[in-house]
């Protein structure tokens, strides 16, 4: 399960979505995510998810990745689908004390299992596509408005993105503790509940100790490299938006109008 978990990588290629502007794409990223929690009915959220494929293909990342960063999830998809199942105006088809499944709400399950599933491609989109690097710079321009109330945009967005690129690290950590346990005989698949959050604790004591390990030795490399935060910082790579940039937000600010029409037209699920 651990090995499945991609949130955080980056994936190298070359390809239109790659060489956006990292602003650009994070605008785009949380454009669709509302416009997505705005769509009512299966019309606008169609939109949202064809924007989204369309997308997903120019990545150039393989689909296999974006399927691994669903299956972590699976289980909370599942549970959310099936709560929203019996939640639906309507005769019920099948009926049982207070739970009833209405065609309704079966349609609001699917809608849920749809939503949820686009909202996890985009935003694995966005890390696949952009670099840590590229990602501070993203946040640190956006939020730098904000400097001038003496918020400490730098160090905001550097602490972000840290935290973001050590995610692989210590899932791969985590994996290797795991390993090292089973191989000295720990059991942490049998029993019950308690039993597995008990045989949990030989595990997260390692990674405890290793992930502030990590964080010492990143701070002390930092402090030998005379970092003193974002005063007088200069850039390596000059963020510009392009043409295909503005062609992107036109698209996108194009499929969130037709959410907005389909919010109108068609009726909304209940």
């Amino acid at each position: 399960m651990i090995a499945d978990i991609t949130f955080g990588q980056f994936f190298p290629a070359k390809s239109p979505i790659h060489r956006m502007d990292p602003r650009v794409k994070l605008v785009l990223v949380v454009l669709m995510i509302v416009f997505m929690f705005l769509a009512k009915n299966f019309f606008g959220l169609g939109v949202m998810v064809a924007f989204t494929v369309a997308a997903m293909l120019l990545s150039k990342v393989p689909m296999k990745l974006y399927i691994k960063s669903v299956k972590p999830v699976l289980f909370i998809i599942a549970f959310t689908s099936l709560i929203n199942l019996f939640y639906g105006s309507g005769e019920p088809l099948w009926q049982f004390g207070f739970l009833r499944i209405t065609l309704n709400g079966i349609f609001n399950a699917l809608f849920i299992v749809i939503r949820i599933t686009a909202l996890i491609m985009i935003s694995a989109l966005l890390t696949f596509t952009t670099s840590p690097t590229q990602l501070t710079d993203a946040i640190e321009r956006l939020l730098k408005p904000l400097a001038k109330l003496h918020v400490p945009v730098h160090e905001f967005a550097m602490m972000m993105t840290i935290a973001l690129r050590f995610i692989p690290t210590l899932l791969e950590e985590t994996d290797k503790i795991m390993s090292a346990q089973k191989a000295r005989g720990a059991d942490l698949e049998s029993g019950g509940l308690i039993d597995r959050v008990k045989a949990l604790i030989p595990i997260l004591i390692p990674l405890f100790v290793s992930a502030f390990r990590r964080a010492f030795d990143l701070a002390t490399a930092m402090e030998c490299r005379c970092y003193h935060g974002g005063e007088g910082r200069t850039k390596m790579k000059v963020l510009h938006v392009s043409g295909g940039d503005v062609l992107s937000l036109g698209l996108s600010c194009l499929a969130c109008a037709v959410v907005i029409v389909c919010n109108f037209v068609f009726p909304s699920l209940r």
